[in-house]
């Protein structure tokens, strides 16, 4: 499922034509000012539409969702949320500087946050998953 998922993460980051992933016209794209976008985004949301709004906040977030969830399954050492976190920036950073350097999308710091949110409330999925899981092995070995 985590192949499954870092394929269609890789389509829709770098070559998904709906998500304006276009080779024609090629330019760097950047924002190093953090909220500048969000605020933008929020600003003029009645402009873009709640469609481009949700899609662009919302959809960086759970976007890395699943990566942040995954990755404690992995690998033992990724069962903190500190560490989740941040390897879920790494990631994000990569993303981000290679699109910036392919000049497909662009480099955005509120990208990277918001990326990094997804990361840890899936790592947060997980570990309430887990604790829920546990107290449940618990309580059926306590009943036999």
């Amino acid at each position: 499922m985590f192949g499954v998922y870092i394929i269609l993460l890789t389509y829709f980051l770098f070559f998904a034509e709906s998500m304006g992933r276009t080779f024609e016209s090629r330019s760097y794209h950047y924002n190093l000012e953090l909220f500048k976008e969000i605020g933008r985004f929020i600003e003029y949301r009645h402009v873009l539409g709640m469609k481009a709004v949700l899609l662009n906040l919302v959809g960086n977030v759970v976007a890395f969702i699943p990566f942040g969830f995954f990755l404690p399954i992995l690998h033992m050492k990724c069962r903190s949320l500190l560490r989740t976190t941040f390897f879920s920036f790494e990631l994000s950073l990569a993303v981000e500087t290679i699109q910036l350097v392919s000049k497909v999308g662009s480099f955005d710091v509120d990208d990277l946050l918001l990326n990094t949110i997804g990361g840890a409330l899936g790592c947060l999925i997980f570990l309430w998953m887990n604790r829920i899981r546990r107290t449940y092995e618990t309580k059926e070995k306590e009943r036999i």
